[in-house]
């Protein structure tokens, strides 16, 4: 380490102290990396566009050293590899420690002094601790926490079928007390909880009133299961909602795939050629946010009425095995499983990023990488570079999990939008007479789409303009609304 001269008076005297003494050429591995160090680390991973910004951000795991009396020998405590020795704040030490525990081991408690929930680390738990509580305080009880396994996931479930649900409703026959009972909702996402419940706990339905899925996935699902007669209580179909396939679809994955790929690479992003698989709302939301910013944008489709949509808003259409060689950003948007194979990352070029925006995990064939040809480097949180025995190397976001859910957030306004359409479609369902709804999928009904659009249009200053009796009459429609047919397509 060089010597650098002391500028200025630093005693009493007002005399220059002398430098410091040159550090010995066996201690200086224990120094804290210098940015011209961090520049040439970013560089060297493939970090090269925003290296300066990245300053400010990065910030170097401590790792304790351990130095023999004579100063010779000195090792790291630490596993992490010295290529992957820095992380973003996000993924900080008390993270990392924490991540080695599994929740369901540990009790902890609010600050009411409440443990009956299970989480990762409540302590860290800024953005949800209040949250918890609240919900504690209804006498709900939250089992969640980032990265489960799918074990951990499924034992979540278990503990929320569990739980009972206090009710001022329900007595014990011949006394006048009230009697905890299970839900009479179910509000799920994906379906798993209600077939979950359907294989292993039929008799909950006896109690349910209607359930209301969110996600396409467990649309699917449920369509399959009321077409072979299955389905146990009416659905509410949230997820076809205008309101929710906007929002949560196309909005907020228009402001948040780039987002999440710039947290987490540090790259730039305009130049680049990105392919989106597939052109639902997801696809169109990411194409335009890439195609906004300057990228070469292409699409690949198997429903031609979305790849020509994509094709008239400019997409070259493709298939992914004909341009995966030149890709520099490959996106997944499909909902569906394994779009992209292990055949498909062998050809993918050195340092190109993989990220997914459909559903779950299941799109990456992330499997087929823990073999023993591969190696991965956690780079930070999030982010791994997947090694293949020639030098190539791409760059996996969140493990191949949802990249806007685990490298960014989603905007509370578009929260506020999706929450207000699912509450909505439990009252329905729970006060509408029995008769109204069968066993059977619904949409939301379209008074209801409009009301939650008018909600939020108050965000704006928005003033809607009134139709007059005659232009209602002439329309055939009511003056308040709804103001389209049920299937209208926006």
């Amino acid at each position: 380490m060089p010597n650098f001269p002391k500028i200025g008076p630093d005693n009493d005297n007002g005399e220059a102290s002398e430098p410091p003494p040159t550090v010995p050429k066996s201690l200086r591995a224990a120094q804290p990396p210098t940015p011209q160090d961090q520049g040439r680390h970013l560089q060297r991973l493939g970090h090269s566009d925003g290296v300066k910004a990245s300053y400010r951000r990065e910030k170097w795991r401590s790792r304790s050293m351990s130095i023999s009396s004579n100063g010779n020998d000195v090792s790291s405590s630490g596993s992490v590899s010295s290529r992957s020795s820095f992380s973003s704040e996000s993924g900080s030490s008390d993270e990392e420690e924490d991540a080695k525990f599994d929740p369901r081991e540990r009790e902890q408690k609010n600050s009411a002094g409440q443990s009956d929930f299970c989480v990762r680390n409540i302590k860290l738990a800024t953005f949800g601790r209040r949250e918890i509580e609240i919900a504690q305080e209804s006498g709900l009880n939250i089992y969640a926490w980032k990265n489960m396994t799918e074990k951990g996931f499924w034992w979540c479930i278990d503990q929320c079928v569990a739980a009972d649900f206090p009710s001022e409703t329900a007595t014990v026959e011949g006394e006048g007390v009230n009697k905890n009972v299970w839900a009479n909702m179910i509000l799920d996402d994906g379906g798993d909880l209600t077939h979950h419940l359907y294989k292993n706990y039929p008799d909950k339905f006896n109690n349910i009133s209607g359930i209301v899925e969110e996600n396409i996935a467990g649309i699917h699902r449920l369509y399959q299961m009321s077409r072979q007669g299955k389905l146990p209580a009416p659905v509410m179909n949230v997820n076809d909602s205008v309101t929710k396939t906007k929002f949560d679809n196309f909005y907020a994955s228009r402001e948040s795939v780039t987002d999440a790929i710039k947290r987490s690479t540090d790259c730039m992003i305009g130049g680049k050629l990105v392919v989106i698989l597939g052109y639902g709302e997801v696809g169109k939301g990411c194409a335009a946010a890439f195609q906004g910013i300057g990228c070469n944008v292409m699409v690949t489709e198997v429903d031609p009425i979305c790849a020509i949509q994509a094709a008239m808003q400019g997409f070259r259409i493709v298939r992914l095995e004909d341009v995966v060689h030149h890709a520099d950003i490959v996106v997944t948007c499909t909902g569906n499983k394994n779009v992209v194979t292990r055949d498909h990352m062998n050809k993918l070029k050195k340092g190109c990023i993989l990220a997914n925006m459909g559903h779950s995990s299941v799109e990456i064939d992330v499997s087929s990488l823990a073999t023993n040809e591969l190696r991965w480097e956690r780079i930070r949180s999030q982010v791994h570079h997947i090694h293949w025995p020639d030098g190539k190397y791409i760059v996996l976001l969140a493990k191949g999990g949802l990249a806007n859910h685990n490298c960014s957030s989603i905007p509370s306004f578009v929260i506020s939008v999706t929450a207000t359409t699912q509450a909505l479609a439990l009252i329905e369902l729970y006060k509408a007479p029995p008769t109204r709804y069968k066993a059977d999928v619904y949409l939301l009904p379209k008074k209801m789409d409009e009301y939650v659009a008018q909600l939020h249009l108050t965000v704006f200053n928005a003033h809607i303009t009134e139709l007059t009796r005659e232009q209602a009459a002439f329309l055939n429609i009511n003056r308040t609304g709804p103001f389209k047919s049920q299937h209208y397509k926006y």
